[in-house]
């Protein structure tokens, strides 16, 4: 590994992400995009997070992965891999790396080599490895890995030279692929990290990010807006905008207003009310696509009275899903019964478990001992998500459904960021948030979300843990036999059923808004947002 540090200058540091942000025609006549986000994101880091809004601002725009997901083909294409190589046992990967990789260059990091192996091992040792010097620093726990259980499924990542690495696992895995294309599993530059170590300022590892992405950072003004500017290196073609500015407006309703002046070239997830007055607007485009995703009522099953499972399948019999599908979604979803999305090959849906029946549910709390309700909490995603376009309003509908059972249930909301902390310290009662895909195995709505791996990683939001339910996955992953891991995926599911440490409530259609005017945008099924070849076209300019 080149050892060689280059000192950075705290003055150039500083002044490159607090300079004041120019206005909107500063930034069109550099040829920036305007990208409304819902909310601030919590890193620059994906490794350290599950959030959905961090990983549209930060996974595709400033790194790159070993291995990519392509929906169209369902297959697996190379990124910083060019070619990869599994033994016959499915123990070993060997990844060949993409030659000539230049990392960013920026006012506090200026890279004197290519990309390389070390690099691939620094990133893997990261949340591999407790003594890793970079394993506590940001103290976020890397959930994503913990949960889906590559923490304990790697047993070493070894550089055989500068182009080649070699992955280990303990056992066969089937998932092991798709996991390594998941946003999460992004490439670090170990060279900046020696830099940072040497510095005594490893923390800026998150918030300073190094990568090899189509963007690099240049500002972040927390609840105004992060601003990246073009990689010109970047080992693809360069990004089709010299910036993109991502402007943060929590409410759903002043992006639409943003996106209709002109503030704003894409927003996402726009509010389902609004989808068809979208639609008629000429200088608007409105793109959709069925997106794995599902939208759920978690209950804290390790506080009273939601560790009994009676009380959590009276509370799933208590809300008319059908309802909220209307005046929420505006009939734009289809009805959950399932945590897995019903366009999966894996899908085992069983409605009698969820379906609409507050007589039984009256029955089921006084055979629990609540004959007269209890009182409780809803958490509200306080952002909008293509999985749950208004979660408050989804709190109100089951609050009002509770209400004739006997339950009486307040609704708690906060600050995004504060929200996913107390969320995964399990201070809730109960929560309405979802998952989106990052791929098409099944196993990504199991284990990052309801595994025992996934509760001590604070990414399980029933905080539930079942020895048996963990069995049934383990035996899944460990075949290559879509039929045999179908089977075990049924049972799965019918154990949930059973349990109801959550409640499915919805697979929604994923959309998105733009200006007419924007050009190369796509919206994908599965991960989060690609913008590197997206762009404005310029009006034209009559001759006089």
């Amino acid at each position: 590994m080149n050892r060689l540090i280059k000192g950075i200058s705290a003055g150039l540091a500083i002044l490159g992400i607090s300079a004041c942000s120019p206005g909107p025609e500063t930034e069109q006549s550099l040829n920036g995009l305007l990208y409304c986000a819902e909310g601030n994101p919590e890193s620059f880091n994906p490794q350290l997070v599950t959030s959905g809004t961090t990983l549209d601002m930060t996974s595709a725009q400033l790194y790159d992965r070993l291995l990519e997901f392509d929906a169209e083909s369902q297959a697996f294409l190379g990124a910083l891999a060019t070619s990869w190589e599994i033994s016959n046992d499915g123990l070993r990967y060997r990844f060949q790396l993409r030659e000539n990789v230049q990392f960013h260059t920026t006012p506090w990091f200026q890279p004197t080599r290519f990309m390389n192996a070390d690099d691939i091992v620094f990133s893997f040792e990261r949340w591999l490895k407790s003594e890793h010097p970079f394993h506590h620093v940001s103290g976020r726990g890397y959930p994503f890995f913990r949960a889906s259980g590559l923490t304990q499924l790697i047993q070493s990542v070894t550089a055989i030279n500068d182009h080649e690495v070699e992955i280990k696992i303990r056992q066969q895995d089937s998932s092991f692929l798709a996991n390594l294309a998941s946003d999460f599993a992004i490439v670090l530059s170990a060279e900046y990290g020696e830099q940072l170590l040497a510095s005594g300022t490893a923390e800026l590892i998150d918030t300073q990010p190094i990568g090899t992405g189509p963007f690099q950072f240049s500002q972040f003004r927390k609840d105004v807006m992060v601003r990246y500017i073009r990689h010109s290196g970047y080992w693809r073609e360069p990004s089709a905008s010299a910036q993109l500015v991502f402007r943060i407006a929590q409410s759903d309703h002043k992006r639409m207003l943003m996106l209709l002046t002109q503030d704003c070239d894409i927003s996402p997830y726009p509010p389902a009310r609004d989808i068809q007055w979208l639609r008629d607007k000429p200088e608007i485009t409105l793109q959709d696509t069925i997106s794995p995703n599902t939208a759920f009522w978690a209950f804290n099953t390790e506080r009273p009275p939601f560790d009994d499972p009676l009380v959590r399948q009276a509370l799933a019999h208590a809300v008319n899903r059908n309802a909220i599908l209307n005046t929420v979604y505006f009939d734009h979803a289809v009805r959950a019964d399932s945590i897995l999305p019903n366009t999966s090959w894996a899908h085992h849906g069983t409605p009698s478990a969820y379906r609409y029946d507050p007589e039984r549910a009256r029955e089921l709390l006084a055979e629990a001992g609540y004959p007269n309700g209890f009182s409780m909490q809803i958490w509200a995603l306080p952002v909008q998500r293509a999985y749950n376009p208004n979660a408050r309003l989804m709190a109100e509908r089951i609050q009002a459904d509770l209400n004739a059972i006997g339950v009486q249930a307040g609704i708690v909301s906060y600050e995004w960021s504060t929200f996913r902390r107390r969320l995964a310290d399990g201070e809730h009662d109960s929560v309405l948030i979802g998952w989106s895909a990052d791929h098409a195995d099944p196993d990504n709505f199991f284990r990052p979300l309801l595994s025992c791996a996934a509760k001590r990683s604070g990414n399980n939001r029933a905080q539930w843990c079942d020895p048996m339910f963990d069995e049934l996955l383990s035996a899944a992953i460990s075949s290559n036999d879509q039929d045999v891991r179908k089977a075990y995926y049924e049972q799965a599911q019918d154990h949930l059923a059973r349990e109801v440490p959550l409640l499915p409530i919805a697979h929604s259609v994923r959309f998105q808004a733009a200006r007419q005017n924007i050009q190369g945008l796509e919206l994908e099924p599965f991960g989060g947002i690609q913008l590197r070849n997206v762009s404005r076209q310029q009006p034209a300019v009559e001759e006089q």
